[in-house]
């Protein structure tokens, strides 16, 4: 289980056909075969490591609902360890099961704030409330509006600059999860 909050970005090194290989800096230090950490919101399993990299299998079922299929070597991706149970909790539950990819429709900037508007698949917009919260590339947000199958969310400065979401412009694809209480809540009650 993740939060939302970001740990620190990376960077793709090296992809395979079913294999992605990412610089993590610090991160692989806390790091073994096995751990599970978020990219762009994606749970992957770290298979192997070295001081400064993780490698980590990603089936074909992850390439095909995630933007990990899109990214080059050299792009920036968010990174997340997964929570222990001794943490404090911050942000929101977040998964890391990716549910689809949305695009960006505009970038804003206001005052001390982005406001980002974002595409999602149709079948999503039922899991997204105003108030309630929305995982994009990992990043746990809080919904300001919707309309359509359009979610606007804010970000402070402090998120924007240490996430990969100062790199974003419109027409780029995004990762999307939405909340995990909404969508229990909507199964049982529906």
């Amino acid at each position: 289980m993740f939060t939302g909050i970001i740990a620190s970005t990376g960077q793709l090194v090296k992809r395979e056909p079913n294999r992605l290989t990412l610089q993590v800096g610090h991160l692989a230090r806390t790091l073994k075969s096995g751990s599970s950490i978020a990219v762009d919101g994606a749970c992957l399993t770290v298979t192997s490591k070295t001081d400064k990299t993780i490698t980590a299998d990603v089936m074909p079922e992850t390439f095909k609902k995630t933007t990990l299929s899109l990214r080059k070597v050299g792009d920036a991706l968010n990174l997340e360890l997964a929570m222990l149970k001794t943490s404090r909790f911050e942000g929101h539950i977040v998964t890391g099961h990716v549910e689809g990819v949305g695009k960006v429709v505009k970038i804003q900037k206001r005052s001390n704030s982005y406001l980002v508007t974002i595409q999602i698949p149709t079948t999503l917009k039922r899991y997204v409330i105003p108030k309630g919260s929305i995982a994009l590339n990992g990043v746990s947000l809080t919904v300001i509006f919707v309309q359509k199958n359009r979610v606007t969310v804010g970000l402070i400065p402090h998120t924007w600059k240490h996430t990969n979401f100062h790199t974003l412009r419109a027409g780029d694809r995004v990762n999307v999860e939405t909340d995990i209480l909404a969508k229990y809540f909507k199964r049982r009650f529906t």
